[in-house]
């Protein structure tokens, strides 16, 4: 124990006279600037945002997706829960203050309006951050573009196949109606040789009828010569001798 005291005066003996040495050799260094200055840890009073996540707000997004990107909102008006407030009031161990208010509001649980006006002294974001923003921002753009594209191909197929089944339905009201139209014909054709089946029986039986009329109007008359010339022949027979 006592070899590791002296061990460690030692040790501080040989750094003191290193430190003189070092002062000698630049005057204009002070002592004040060789000490060791106590470490304070920063002060974070509220909520606490980046830059980074930010800019990773989009409208449109729920409340639990806003939730899942900055946490949850210092405060929630209770006559205006459709506002929330991220409010901090930090001291960083430097000695710099920050102090910072971000609004969101919402509509039906959805992110309709981002104020970053009271951002101002929110610290910026490093080069990392900045290259992944300008990712995200590009991969963000390919993705909406590759969408709009993907909307214009399907748009395009939507329409080609509305053409193909206008010209299928155009196509098969045609037939329809051409099938409509024969059917019609072939029921007047056939209405017509109906009524001219019925005209030729109703002809057929009215020449008919008059033939039966004159034969029956021919042997009346044929019996009644026939008859006349019987009564002729019955009176010639019975005639008295004496008439002759």
């Amino acid at each position: 124990m006592n070899r590791l005291i002296l061990i460690v005066l030692l040790s501080l003996f040989l750094n003191a006279c290193v430190i003189s040495k070092h002062i000698a050799d630049t005057p204009n260094l002070s002592l004040s600037s060789l000490l060791i200055t106590p470490y304070k840890a920063d002060i974070h009073q509220g909520s606490v945002l980046e830059r980074f996540t930010i800019n990773q707000l989009e409208l449109g997004m729920s409340s639990n997706q806003v939730q899942d990107l900055i946490g949850p909102p210092s405060i929630i008006d209770p006559f205006h829960n459709n506002q929330w407030d991220y409010i901090n009031h930090s001291t960083l161990g430097s000695g710099e203050v920050i102090s910072y208010r971000l609004t969101l509001t919402f509509e039906k649980e959805k992110l309709v309006n981002i104020n970053t006006n009271g951002i101002d002294s929110l610290p910026q974001m490093t080069a990392k951050e900045k290259a992944e923003e300008n990712k995200r921002i590009n991969d963000k753009i390919a993705a909406i573009k590759l969408a709009k594209e993907k909307a214009k191909i399907a748009a395009e197929k939507a329409r080609v196949a509305k053409e193909k089944a206008k010209i299928a339905a155009i196509k098969l009201a045609k037939e329809k109606a051409r099938v409509a139209k024969e059917k019609a014909q072939r029921i007047l054709q056939e209405k017509i040789a109906e009524e001219a089946k019925i005209a030729a029986i109703k002809l057929a039986q009215a020449e008919a009828s008059k033939k039966a009329k004159a034969e029956k109007v021919a042997k009346d008359i044929a019996d009644a010569k026939a008859k006349a010339l019987e009564e002729k022949r019955i009176q010639e027979k019975n005639k008295p001798w004496y008439k002759f």
